[in-house]
């Protein structure tokens, strides 16, 4: 399943670590007002990704 973000702010960082925790996405999409962010967001879950289960 396709899960799509929108905002990376607190809540959403909230939401996007949730759903990499529980393995409920193979895809997840961050949008935010200021690419940076997102993007920064992103490249840090992907660095903790391994430790989580895979999607099932």
């Amino acid at each position: 399943m396709k899960i799509g973000i929108v905002g990376a702010g607190a809540v959403g960082a909230a939401c996007a670590m949730a759903t990499l925790m529980r393995g409920c996405a193979s895809e997840l999409v961050l949008v935010n007002r200021g690419r940076d962010r997102a993007k920064g967001m992103a490249i840090d879950m992907g660095y903790g990704a391994p430790c989580h289960p895979p999607p099932g």
